[in-house]
């Protein structure tokens, strides 16, 4: 008989707020300072940050209807692995285990350390930043009510954190920067240039989370329908946040003190607050991160999960807890995360993760096209979920978003390739290490 415990679900609020602490994490207080060393105008900047959005939501439309047609935990793995072949599946799978969760925590975690490091100097950021990341996984371990819980009040903390703050900056900056914010002659040359491109990349990584909810699918209650709110609502609120965050760091400290350092935030606070101000401050960004890096533990373990549940070599990732915890992929993330900490840089993290993760869900948002052309419409009844007349969510203004999202994605991955070499070769030998892999272990891999 199932234990209650097994039987918990998130439900849609908490769902939301992984959505949105995977989302509000590293990039939005770190990614500023490498945008401004190529673009220095305010409105190219927050146009980055619109088109970053826009990307995202597009995004989340076509996880959206993904996701409501092919319910299953595992998010790309389980859609491109029933979209195109069990191997490319498994590829995104691999990915997923390696980078795909453990780079943004190691981020969020080296972030939220280097903010303590500021306020504490003398602080070793690795070691910071490994302990925090075993500490908040140790909270995943126990029931999802508690797990849920802790990420659902994180993240409300978080948001209402930073709103305070944005409108706290913004009233007590003495000085406001003399800020151009139309646009005018040289901006465009800059919206076409590859530093933008490169620029974009950063902006990418940081709306990256928007999809997390489909990691999960099969703890959601009532995933089929829940799923593509979650996922939009998630996405437009972060959005929201993003520009408006923007135009407060660009309105209240100058462009020459944030351009090439990482944490933003701090630099921000102060100019706003004054040294003590900005010491509160950066102590509480680096509590924030707590949300993200909790976010991403949560999430990042399912994918895991289900390539155990499908791969037999890899089957110990599978293990559950008696609450139905996927206690070994935790684990594992958290070794890999951990070794990712102490062995690497921030930005080859960065540009290498965003490389690779922007290519994974690029198969993924095209695989809407080709599950269109096969099931013509796709209904929740051929799952034996819903009653036969009720249909699966379908994106609108199809297939716009798909164009749009895969048109800037290859833009932007075309720019990587040719300036930052060493960073993509690094993704192809993630990828070919995988397919590797799935050769040498494909007739224990699951083609269901």
């Amino acid at each position: 008989m199932t234990s209650p415990a097994r039987q918990q679900k998130f439900g849609r609020g908490t769902a939301t707020s992984i959505v949105i602490a995977n989302m509000i994490g590293t990039g939005v207080f770190t990614s500023l300072g490498f945008q401004l060393v190529d673009i220095r105008s305010a409105p190219v900047i927050l146009l980055l940050w619109i088109v970053g959005g826009v990307l995202a939501l597009c995004g989340a439309l076509a996880y959206a209807e993904l996701g409501s047609a092919l319910p299953r935990s595992g998010g790309e793995y389980n859609f491109l692995g029933r979209i195109y072949h069990p191997a490319a599946g498994f590829i995104s799978g691999w990915i997923s285990s390696t980078i795909g969760f453990a780079a943004p925590t190691a981020l969020a975690a080296i972030t939220s350390a280097t903010y303590l490091a500021s306020v504490f100097p003398g602080l070793s950021v690795p070691l910071l930043a490994a302990g925090l990341v075993i500490a908040v996984s140790a909270m995943h371990l126990g029931t999802r009510r508690s797990s849920g819980g802790f990420q659902f009040g994180v993240t409300a903390i978080k948001v209402l954190c930073i709103i305070a703050f944005m409108v706290m900056a913004v009233a007590w900056v003495e000085v406001p920067q003399n800020i151009r914010w139309l646009p005018a002659s040289g901006d465009l040359d800059l919206a076409l240039s590859g530093g933008f491109a490169i620029a974009l990349i950063f902006v990418n990584y940081a709306y990256t989370g928007w999809n997390a909810a489909t990691y999960l699918s099969d703890e959601v209650d009532d995933a089929a329908r829940n799923l593509p709110r979650i996922l939009l609502v998630g996405t437009g609120s972060v959005t929201v946040i993003y520009v408006l965050l923007h135009v407060v760091f660009l309105y209240v400290a100058p462009m020459e003190a944030i351009a090439g350092q990482l944490e933003v935030g701090y630099i921000v606070a102060d100019f706003a607050f004054g040294e003590v101000g900005s010491n509160i401050v950066g102590l509480m960004l680096s509590v924030l991160l707590v949300s993200t890096i909790s976010a991403m533990v949560l999430a990042g373990p399912r994918a895991l999960q289900a390539i155990g549940q499908d791969c037999q070599p890899l089957g110990f990732l599978a293990k559950e807890n008696r609450h139905g915890i996927p206690y070994r992929a935790i684990i594992f993330q958290v070794s890999v995360t951990v070794a990712l900490v102490l062995t690497s840089t921030f930005e080859a993290i960065l540009v290498f993760a965003g490389f690779t993760l922007a290519l994974n869900t690029l198969l993924a948002v095209c695989g809407v096209v080709v599950l269109r052309r096969r099931r013509k419409p796709v209904t929740l009844a051929e799952h034996g979920l819903l009653d036969p007349n009720v249909t699966s969510f379908r994106m609108p203004f199809y297939p716009l978003p798909v164009v749009v999202f895969a048109g800037f994605t290859l833009w932007t991955s075309a720019y990587v390739v040719w300036l930052r070499p060493q960073e993509a070769l690094m993704s192809a030998v993630l990828i070919l290490g995988g397919w590797l892999f799935y050769l040498v272990t494909r007739d224990r891999v699951s083609r269901s």
